[in-house]
């Protein structure tokens, strides 16, 4: 019966999103999700701090994370506060694949109107890792 129920099981390991432990198993499981797509990902720090400032009709990343995400944010409708997002200032972002797509999918159709692609969601990432 385990033989049976181990191709079974590897193939959804395959085809299951990865799950962060840290910051930088978060950004290579973007890269491997996106070359599983695909459409092969070379994470930019600049292009994701580009994609982060950025103003889109009416917001951008830092109008509620600001311009500084080490720094506290503030959401632009609610005014509730919002820890900084660096994983410098804040250990813990960024270690959470789950979390990190629910921030994605609930901000980017908010910013940018859409979904953030892999290589966005990658650049983005290496953006706020990069920040010591």
């Amino acid at each position: 019966m385990i033989r049976r129920l181990l191709p079974v099981a590897f193939a959804l390991a395959l085809s299951a999103p990865t799950f962060a432990g840290t910051q930088a198993d978060l950004l290579s499981g973007l890269v491997a999700d996106a070359a599983r797509e695909g459409t092969p990902v070379a994470p930019s720090a600049a292009r994701g701090e580009s994609f982060f400032k950025t103003r889109r009709a009416e917001w951008s990343c830092a109008s509620c994370h600001t311009a500084d995400p080490r720094q506290d944010g503030r959401h632009a409708v609610t005014g509730k506060s919002i820890r900084p997002m660096a994983p410098s200032a804040e250990p813990t972002r960024l270690t959470d694949r789950a979390k990190t797509d629910k921030w994605f999918h609930r901000n980017c159709r908010d910013v940018v109107g859409r979904p953030c692609s892999l290589a966005e969601q990658a650049d983005v990432v290496a953006y706020l890792m990069s920040l010591k």
